[in-house]
């Protein structure tokens, strides 16, 4: 038989089903490649420079953190958030490689000095005194995971972008035609005759009989109905529901210890003066003069006399000096010591040890819970994850959440609430949910279809939650008897606010008919008052409500309005209308032409910026957008 395949094997119809199996293998194998052979891995092009999916993923990273500190540590971004946040992300990376390539085309570009100076003025990166602060500057660095270098990038594109778009910007003036009448309409005042209905002082009206009550009980079900209510079971799986089923050993404890050690060492600190110039060797002189004795205020003037500054950096650890060579030279030196001068991107460097805080490390015995809490929050953390997988299985399988949650460790409630979360009561519901997680579960809950199959969804970051709506109590008109107080007391508030209404209306109507109004509050048995001068943004201590403003400025001389306020009614008649003279107020005048440029120059900016776009020749790949937000 061996014999047989060896003569067989050296036959051309054997070696080529070799080359056949090789060339199957060989395709199927590299399917990926090609498959994808042909197909733009870009995100997005511009004029044929790529955005890749990785700086497009950093660049959504950086929107998404920016918002979360916006909207506070607590607000969970959702999924449909991500994708606008991240499509919003590629579009601005997509107008700075606009804005770049034209800048290469016109040849702009933005010299070192520039670019140094631009740092400097950066408010954010100055201290207490306005000077520049490197700590500030590092902690920024930090917070938005960039490099020095990557961040002076940015400024020097956004200098080139400055330039470019200043020339579009520059020489655009505020017409007159546009700037007086809009200053002469800003400044406008009137005069008015002012009556107040206030419900409080309206008659208390007849009491209404029961089948008036009833009726007006039945007319307005949405403000005497009870809300909808909805029965269900909620399963929450998250690290706390598992925590208990997590009992690490002493051993264990003490490997994460080590493994955390650094957490619990606190490193060694400086506190430190530095001065920075542009010259080594007017650099080399002042660390002499430090050296022998001169104070700091001697080092600050002598700095600013060099072309530079002194400034205090504060008490810095290691890591906040990002610079490996002023790190080195800072933590190698005694108290009172002066380094040698140090090069950056920034100049040189001259450093002086005024403090020394020696670093601490904490034992196992000191920090041992806190290890501890720690190890069982991450293992729970797994297990709930590995735990998902085998819940969503035993669901798919038909097992309803009373079974599966015994079997898995979800918290487990079954609970009658409306949407807010309110029993029949009024009270909050108890749920294995909390904050944003709680709304989120609330949502899904009034969301869902009865008979819909439980499955797990995300409520947060780390819980999974399911449900099963066992009933939906509809929203239902209550009995009369049980809301007849509150029937009766809406329909005294609305009887006594239509008396109000009936009165300011015949005011209006007298005043409509040619009696000025005062004349008509008179007869009516009311006061009147006249207000003014009073601007368009009336103050609260000119006594005109604000409901009236708009109102009486768009009628003309003589006319009357009325309004609603938040406590009745209100009539005005116009009696004089106070134009305003825009050569009377040339600052004023000034002011104006300012915010009118102001508006016509980000009008010529955003134009000239589209234009840019529309010849960018931009392209989008739908496929690969649709990653970035996937991390």
């Amino acid at each position: 038989m061996l014999t047989a395949l060896r003569r067989l094997a050296g036959t051309w119809f054997a070696k080529g089903l070799f080359v056949l199996l090789i060339l199957s293998f060989a395709i199927w194998g590299i399917e990926d490649i090609v498959r994808n052979f042909g197909t733009d891995r870009a995100v997005a092009r511009v004029g044929g420079e790529a955005i890749e999916l990785p700086e497009a993923q950093e660049a959504a990273r950086r929107e998404m953190q920016r918002v979360q500190r916006q909207l506070g540590g607590s607000f969970d971004i959702t999924p449909q958030m991500a994708a606008a946040l991240s499509r919003q992300a590629v579009e601005g990376l997509v107008m700075e490689r606009v804005q770049r390539q034209e800048a290469d085309r016109l040849g702009i570009v933005a010299p070192e000095a520039a670019l140094r100076d631009y740092v400097f003025s950066i408010p954010a990166f100055q201290g207490a005194d306005g000077r520049f602060s490197r700590p500030l500057l590092d902690g920024f660095l930090r917070n938005n995971g960039l490099s020095e270098a990557g961040f002076l990038n940015l400024l020097r594109d956004d200098l080139r972008r400055q330039q470019l778009v200043g020339a579009v910007r520059a020489g655009a003036a505020g017409p007159d035609a546009l700037t007086r009448p809009l200053l002469a309409w800003e400044r406008e005042q009137r005069v008015a005759e002012l009556v107040l209905l206030p419900l409080a002082g309206a008659p208390e009206p007849a009491a209404p009989e029961e089948a008036q009550l009833r009726r007006y009980h039945e007319n307005n079900p949405d403000r005497f109905s009870s809300p909808e209510y909805r029965h269900a079971v909620i399963a929450v799986l998250s690290p706390e529901t598992l925590a208990a089923e997590v009992q690490p050993t002493e051993e264990e404890l003490r490997a994460a210890f080590e493994a955390r050690r650094s957490q619990f060492e606190t490193p060694e600190r400086r506190t430190l003066e530095q001065a920075l110039l542009q010259d080594r060797e007017k650099a080399e002189a002042l660390a002499a003069r430090w050296r022998e004795g001169a104070d700091f205020a001697a080092i600050e003037a002598a700095a600013r006399e060099a072309g530079g500054q002194a400034l205090p950096l504060g008490t810095l650890d290691r890591a906040g000096l990002p610079v490996e060579a002023l790190a080195e030279a800072a933590f190698a030196l005694p108290e009172g010591g002066v380094s040698a001068p140090v090069q950056s991107p920034f100049g040189w460097h001259v450093l002086r040890v005024t403090g020394i805080a020696p670093g601490e490390s904490r034992g196992f015995d000191a920090v041992r819970a806190q290890v501890e809490a720690e190890v069982k929050r991450e293992r729970a953390a797994d297990l709930a994850y590995e735990r998902a997988n085998e819940v969503e299985d035993a669901l798919a399988g038909g097992a309803s959440l009373a079974e599966v949650a015994p079997r898995f460790g979800l918290a487990l409630a079954e609970v009658t609430l409306d949407a807010r979360g309110l029993d029949r009561e009024g009270r909050p519901v108890a749920l294995p949910l909390d904050g944003g997680a709680r709304d989120i579960a609330l949502r899904a809950v009034f969301a869902a279809q009865q008979g819909q199959m439980p499955r797990l969804a995300e409520a947060g970051q780390t819980a999974l939650f399911a449900f099963e709506l066992r009933e939906v109590v509809p929203a239902a008109l209550r009995p009369f008897e049980t809301v007849r107080e509150p029937v009766l007391e809406a329909w005294t508030a609305d009887a006594r606010r239509r008396s109000v209404e009936e009165r300011a209306a015949g005011l209006l109507a007298a005043v409509q008919g040619g009696k000025p109004l005062a004349e008509a509050a008179r007869e009516a048995g009311l006061a009147s008052r006249r207000i003014g001068p009073f601007g368009r943004q009336p103050q609260p201590q000119q006594g005109l409500p604000p409901e009236l403003a708009q109102p009486l400025f768009a009628a003309a001389p003589n006319a009357a309005t009325m309004a609603e306020t938040a406590d009745g009614f209100a009539v005005a008649q116009v009696l004089e209308v106070l134009r305003f003279d825009p050569d009377s107020d040339p600052l004023a005048l000034g002011r104006t032409r300012d915010a009118v440029e102001q508006a016509m120059l980000a009008d010529l900016e955003a134009q000239y910026l589209d234009a840019l776009r529309a010849r960018g020749e931009v392209t989008y790949n739908e496929n690969m957008l649709g990653q970035v937000a996937n991390r």
